[in-house]
Formats: C-alpha cells, structure tokens, sequence
C-alpha cells in the first residue's frame, strides 16, 4: 500500500494557497493601519490605567499629549485645604506604565493623532479636569489612520472607543 498525494490534490492545495496569497499579501504590506491600531490600543490601555491609578492612589494624574505620544505624571500629594486641586507642577513623579515600563507611549514612525489633543488630569475620583481643577467636557481622541476614535467622558471619565 502506497502513501501519498495524488498529483491532482498537490495542484489543488497550491491553487488554493495562491487564491489565498492574492487577498492577504495586500493586507499585511500596509503596516501603516496595523500601527495606528496598535497604538489606538495601547492609547486606549494607557489612558484607562491612568484613570484607574488615580483612582487607586487618590491623587492628580496628569496625562500629557504630543503629536506621537503620551506621558503620565502623578501629583507628588493628595488633594488638601491648602492645595485641593494638585497638579502636576512641581515636583512630580513619572507614572510607572501597567507592565513596569515609563510612564510614556509612544507611536511608530508615521504614526500620529490626527489633532493633537489637549492636556487633562484624572482626579482622585477618576474625572477629567485641567490644571486649574475644572471638570471637562467630552475628550475625543482620534489617532490617523484608525477607524475609532478614544473617548473620555467628561462627568465619570470612562474611558473607551467609538462604537
């Protein structure tokens, strides 16, 4: 008893990998929109552990913008009578990231936000506020090339993508 493959079942698997070849190759080359996703991703990640390490410490994270990336500081004190709306000024302290990295993520090249968004604070509760203790609206972050856009609410600071 012989083992093998008939000739007709070889030139039909490299038929099929060929078919296969001509859809997917386009979609792997373009590692432009697989960026921007992956850093939309880890935007939306870095954005939600900010506000929940505000939350967790009590105290001011600052979360700051530039075109291809963003930063977290921790206010050096807890809100007091004196101060009751720390920000970042000062003496502050890199926010460590979730897997121990620094406080700051960055985009590949060609990768940005579309507009480069405003710098807010996550207070002791979780909100949104500026650097003089003002709640925010509605935050809308959108990076080039990315189909969702990151929101951060204004009232609780839930933070979360564009259906």
């Amino acid at each position: 008893m012989q083992r093998g493959f008939t000739l007709i079942e070889l030139i039909m698997v490299i038929l099929m990998l060929g078919i296969l070849a001509v859809f997917v190759s386009p979609k792997l080359s373009n590692l432009n929109d697989f960026n921007a996703r992956g850093f939309h991703d880890e935007s939306l990640a870095f954005l939600r552990f900010a506000q929940k390490a505000a939350i967790a410490q009590r105290r001011t994270v600052c979360v700051t913008f530039s075109a291809t990336s963003i930063s977290l500081q921790i206010a050096p004190l807890a809100p007091t009578a004196a101060a009751p709306t720390p920000n970042c000024g000062g003496s502050p302290k890199t926010l460590t990231g979730p897997s121990g990295t620094t406080g700051s993520v960055t985009a590949e090249s060609g990768i940005s936000f579309a507009t480069t968004p405003t710098d807010f604070n996550f207070d002791g509760l979780g909100r949104p506020i500026n650097s003089a203790g003002t709640a925010l609206s509605t935050q809308t972050i959108q990076v080039t090339n990315a189909a969702q856009s990151i929101v951060v609410e204004g009232i609780t600071g839930y933070v979360h993508e564009t259906p």
